[in-house]
């Protein structure tokens, strides 16, 4: 069996480096004046750019934090320990589908690439804790159990 390879260095300057360039195109894209016409229409559009709005920008800042608290260990400046206890990424909001189809495809398409983004990264985040606090656990009680059949199988056979 391969051994998974840990979160490294490279890994996290790499999605750093993504996660940036992302950031400044959602910020482009909300940082628009919202349309001035009046009626219902339109206030429903407003409503869809900043409820989406929000929660893209939300969403990038998480990823950010995420990276950044990475960054700062691989720099020394925090510890493992201190790492595993305040740099779990929050679940993530999905947009809402009604606003989605209010705002323009090119819009969407940034918003579904920071949810792309968060989900990878949610994914990192997962196997990196579940690699140190969960496998050794499942293995030794895998261990136990083939052991446990072992001992049977010499004793009966």
């Amino acid at each position: 069996m391969t051994r998974a390879v840990d979160i490294n260095e490279p890994i996290i300057e790499a999605l750093y480096c993504e996660a940036l360039v992302l950031a400044d195109e959602v910020r482009s894209a909300f940082d628009l004046s919202p349309p001035r016409s009046e009626g219902a229409a339109q206030d429903l559009l407003r409503v869809a750019l900043s409820t989406e709005g929000l929660k893209t920008t939300t969403r990038m800042m998480h990823v950010l934090a995420w990276l950044l608290n990475h960054r700062a260990f691989f720099a020394g400046e925090l510890s493992e320990f201190q790492l595993r206890r305040h740099s779990t990424l929050p679940v993530d909001r999905p947009s809402d589908p009604d606003n989605l189809a209010r705002l323009e495809p090119a819009t969407c398409d940034l918003i579904a690439e920071t949810e792309a983004l968060h989900a990878r990264i949610a994914r990192l985040d997962d196997a990196w804790r579940d690699r140190f606090e969960m496998r050794p656990a499942a293995v030794l009680r895998l261990r136990e159990r083939l052991h446990e059949r072992l001992v049977r199988s010499i004793e009966g056979g």
